[in-house]
């Protein structure tokens, strides 16, 4: 069967490098915090609809943004890719439109529990890829395009795959695989737009430092949901197709821990502190002359 052809494939050096990062941390200690009643509230009801998924994550969202909480971040680019797929499925670009819609919906329960366990305190039930995510988000202390990017990594890199497996990849494996693709079309038309939003609502800065890298920080963005939607895949595929138990165990660690991994090279990544803070400068709308000013004078020792 594929699922067992497939499993080799799971062990590439990238993956197994992000699961040493996150045997090497604690993403359970983040700092305790009284839950919000309304927030919980807004999380405690299962999903059941594509239309109700995206009315009540965009009221998520208001909250959030309205609150300073930047776990809104994340939303912000969620709502506008169900919203796209909603679109997408009513336009009829799926074969399967009844599959896309119940993957849709499961897909976002995820995300809505893991919110609401987090919010409630019950870190035990939180997956550790959403821990770093929203316990960063709370601090207010990362970049923007870095509480983006812990979002997208825990929803993808790890909900997809058991998303994609309670959803079922069988039968008709082969068109629900093209229709899974074919979200990544969906995806890579909004690049652009998210970083517009992002940038009206967060960080008015990321478009000057947006017209010096070029294309690269898109080009990221859309490589890290394909690539990591590819691989949701795969371990979708290992999961339905190997029945030994030792083996489904072994993928699921490796899920989660690769996904933990990947969190915690977002949250720290192997950059000058002097950098990451000037990029702080820059997202907050510094002329990019003056935040490239500081960063040299802090490489060169001045300090400020």
């Amino acid at each position: 069967m594929a699922g067992y052809a497939t499993l080799p494939r799971l062990l590439d050096a990238r993956r197994l490098r992000a699961a040493g990062l996150a045997v090497r941390t604690d993403p359970s200690a983040a700092p305790p915090r009284d839950p919000d009643p309304e927030l919980v509230a807004a999380v405690t009801a299962p999903f059941d609809t594509v239309d109700g998924v995206l009315d009540r994550l965009r009221e998520l969202e208001d909250r959030l943004r309205a609150a300073g909480d930047r776990r809104a971040v994340f939303l912000t680019i969620y709502t506008r890719m169900t919203a796209a797929v909603r679109d997408a499925i009513d336009a009829g670009r799926f074969d399967d439109p009844d599959w896309m819609r119940r993957y849709t919906v499961t897909f976002a329960d995820y995300y809505r529990r893991a919110f609401r366990d987090f919010e409630r305190g019950a870190l035990d039930a939180v997956p550790d890829p959403w821990i770093v995510a929203f316990s960063t988000a709370v601090a207010g202390s990362a970049l923007v395009a870095q509480d983006a990017f812990l979002g997208v990594n825990a929803h993808i890199n790890y909900d997809l795959a058991l998303t994609l497996r309670d959803v079922a990849i069988d039968p008709h494996r082969r068109r629900k695989h093209t229709d899974h693709d074919r979200i990544d079309d969906v995806l890579a038309a909004l690049i652009d737009a998210q970083q517009v939003a992002l940038a009206d609502l967060y960080a008015p800065g990321i478009d000057d430092v947006d017209a010096t890298l070029g294309r690269f920080d898109e080009a990221l963005s859309l490589f890290s949901m394909t690539e990591g939607r590819a691989w949701a895949w795969r371990v979708a595929t290992v999961l339905t197709d190997v029945g030994w138990g030792l083996a489904r165990r072994a993928v699921r660690w490796l899920l989660r821990t690769t996904a933990t991994g990947g969190a915690v090279f977002v949250r720290s990544p192997p950059i000058h502190p002097a950098i990451l803070s000037t990029l702080r400068r820059a997202e907050a709308g510094r002329s990019l002359d003056d935040v490239l000013t500081t960063l040299g004078d802090r490489l060169d020792g001045g300090g400020g």
